[in-house]
């Protein structure tokens, strides 16, 4: 519209701007006046009428051209582009944008579940014009995405128990939605990027008991390590006293009547021959060992 304006305003400055200027010659100040308001009229709107033949498609956006209904599946890349000064451009994001949602769902056992989970997403560019002509107004996140979303994350969510969601099974659970979105959507020109769960809510009864058998959990793991580590030492006990008991029957064996006469007689000598003042009394026994008192 704007450039059917600026060219009939211009092709019209044009008309006043000859006339003016063939009665210039009577050098009348009123037609010097108008011939040069003319001439400044046409060439400002026929620059505008010029410009009306380019689009800038801002960073991260793709243009889709509309010429009186009939779309082009060519879409516009970001930056200045020719086209067709009748046509509309409707310029879309294809940035990744994201989709919150907290929402009750209910678990593999019936139980009800607060979900806090967000979507990840973009426009695929190559699939923009499709969209606009399928699409109701191009809004593809309240027709397509956000009901998909809501229905899927349900429809998984009732596949898993909710004692599992509150440890090892949330990544699991986000893939999951992730990979079954992802399946629904894309063919209608959505990529999905992430679906991470934020938080997961269960009931106050249900964490309670998932605590209380983790700390019971963990006292067992405890006990066992306790009792383990007591067999090792019993098993370390019981391993020294046998060597003890090895040791000491092996001297057993070494030791006889000869070798400790022997040795009381090593004895007896070195104690003869000590400088320290005792009184040695040799023993007449059996053995004959020596008894020895301290005069001190």
């Amino acid at each position: 519209m704007i450039f059917v304006v600026s060219i009939v305003i211009a092709i019209g400055a044009l008309f006043v701007w000859r006339g003016a200027s063939s009665k210039l010659r009577q050098n009348n100040i009123a037609y010097r006046s108008v011939a040069r308001v003319s001439s400044l009229a046409a060439a400002f709107f026929g620059a505008l009428a010029l410009l009306q033949c380019f689009t800038q498609v801002p960073a991260g956006h793709v243009g889709v051209v509309d010429f009186f209904g009939v779309v082009s599946d060519q879409t516009l890349r970001a930056g200045i582009n020719p086209v067709n000064p009748l046509a509309t451009v409707i310029k879309y994001s294809i940035q990744t944008q994201e989709h919150k949602e907290t929402m009750q769902v209910l678990s593999r056992e019936g139980l009800t579940i607060g979900l806090e989970v967000s979507a990840l997403y973009r426009l695929n560019p190559d699939s923009a014009a499709r969209v606009y002509k399928t699409v109701a107004g191009g809004d593809y996140e309240t027709i397509i995405l956000i009901p998909q979303f809501r229905s899927i994350c349900r429809a998984v969510t009732a596949s898993f128990q909710a004692s599992a969601l509150y440890s090892t099974e949330r990544e699991r659970l986000g893939a999951s939605i992730q990979e079954e979105l992802a399946k629904t959507v894309s063919p209608r020109g959505v990529t999905i990027e992430n679906t991470p769960i934020r938080n997961v809510a269960l009931p106050s009864q249900l964490t309670e008991a998932i605590e209380q058998k983790q700390r019971a959990d963990q006292e067992s793991q405890r006990m066992e390590f306790i009792l383990t580590k007591e067999k090792q030492e019993a098993d370390r006990k019981r391993i020294e006293a046998k060597g003890i008991a090895d040791f000491q029957a092996i001297v057993a064996a070494g030791i006889s009547d000869q070798l400790l006469r022997w040795k009381g007689i090593e004895a007896t000598e070195k104690l003869a021959t000590s400088q320290n003042t005792k009184i040695i009394i040799v023993g007449s026994g059996k053995d004959g060992l020596p008894v020895i008192l301290d005069t001190k």
